[in-house]
């Protein structure tokens, strides 16, 4: 089946990714890309596709709805995949308007648009609206709790994750009271090449390299599911492929870490690469193991951030046992992986560090 996608949020981290994913396993797809590119949004992640045909970048806000039903007419779309939100948790405790106007809003302006296109001419268009949410709607799991359920009571205890439940309800409305052919995932914390630098794992990754200090929050000990960006795309597109509309999947990497192990994890990996490469000692002369120090030398333990969840948890055996979806990568390759990636692209990095990226 051939696609005519429009991808929000094509910018950013995930999207990005879902983009070069799609783009290699689809080539005949028409792939829409749009972001309004905020901070997180960088065109940069999306340079290896610019001029290929079946591909055009858009760019524009979610909230200009006029702006895109005129895309989906004129590029005739019939598929949405929706990662544009903003996601970062300390951001939404500091600043959350943002995130009700991008997460709620936006969302809602896109749906409006969907409708008014797909459904509002005396022909409707066949079509999907795939709808990317989070664990964290689910709240905090306690340490011996079995893993979030697709059919567990919401309960999100930030700004953040309130604005991507009141989203996740949004496309439920729309579906049940209009007809819209919607489906949600629930995916586990990402990681991956492309991953804006604010976020623990590429965070870790660049502070190490530059010397500077891995603040960990409260006692270290907060748990996440990680999933490698990869198998979240790969996971999307067995919901659009064959998943039942209406329906809600979790997308996991049955894999949980607590913060502090993933933090030595990647303090001992980035000390084996050092001793493997000397180059890496010429290259990052401020990183602890070009001077003969351990990086985990670097960890400073700060005070924990408001609400805190403790524990998140993916049960991902729906989608296991309905879609044949099973995650590629373990931790311990996805994670090398990623470390290759970002010791390979340390222009991309610096341009976000140095704010150059956005010009």
């Amino acid at each position: 089946m051939t696609r005519r996608l429009l991808v929000t949020g094509a910018a950013g981290f995930i999207g990005a990714n879902f983009c070069h994913y799609w783009h290699a396993r689809h080539p005949g797809d028409r792939l829409v890309a749009y972001d309004a590119l905020t901070y997180a949004g960088n065109r940069a992640n999306l340079r290896a596709l610019e001029g290929a045909d079946t591909f055009r970048f858009v760019h524009a806000d979610i909230a200009d709805t006029a702006c895109v039903a005129g895309l989906l007419r004129e590029e005739a779309i019939d598929t949405i995949v929706h990662f544009a939100a903003e996601s970062h948790v300390d951001r939404s405790i500091d600043g959350p308007d943002a995130f009700i106007a991008t997460n709620v809003v936006g969302t809602h302006s896109l749906l409006k648009a969907a409708r008014e296109v797909w459904l509002g001419g005396a022909d409707p268009v066949d079509h999907r609206f795939h709808h990317v949410s989070t664990d964290e709607v689910f709240g905090s799991l306690e340490a011996d709790a079995p893993a979030f359920t697709e059919t567990l009571a919401y309960a999100p205890n930030s700004p953040y994750s309130a604005s991507k439940a009141a989203s996740d309800y949004l496309v439920r409305a729309y579906h049940h009271t209009y007809g819209l052919r919607v489906t949600t995932s629930n995916c586990s914390n990402n990681y991956g090449p492309w991953h804006f630098p604010e976020k623990l794992i590429p965070l870790c990754i660049v502070n190490i390299l530059q010397g500077r200090s891995l603040p960990i929050y409260g006692d270290g000990r907060n748990i996440r599911d990680w999933l490698y960006v990869t198998d979240h795309c790969r996971g999307i597109e067995l919901v659009l492929q064959k998943g039942t509309v209406g329906e809600t999947y979790n997308i996991g990497g049955n894999n949980e870490w607590a913060n502090i192990d993933i933090v030595n994890l990647l303090c001992a990996l980035v000390d084996e690469a050092f001793a493997a490469d000397a180059t890496l000692a010429a290259r990052f002369p401020d990183a602890p193991p070009a001077g003969g120090r351990h990086c985990r030398e670097l960890i400073a333990f700060v005070r924990d951030r408001a609400g805190h969840d403790r524990r998140y948890a993916i049960d991902a055996s729906k989608i296991n046992r309905e879609l044949g979806y099973v995650p590629a990568e373990s931790f311990e390759t996805g994670i090398r992986k990623t470390l290759d990636w970002f010791l390979a692209n340390e222009p991309w990095w610096r341009a976000i560090l140095d704010g150059s990226y956005r010009a």
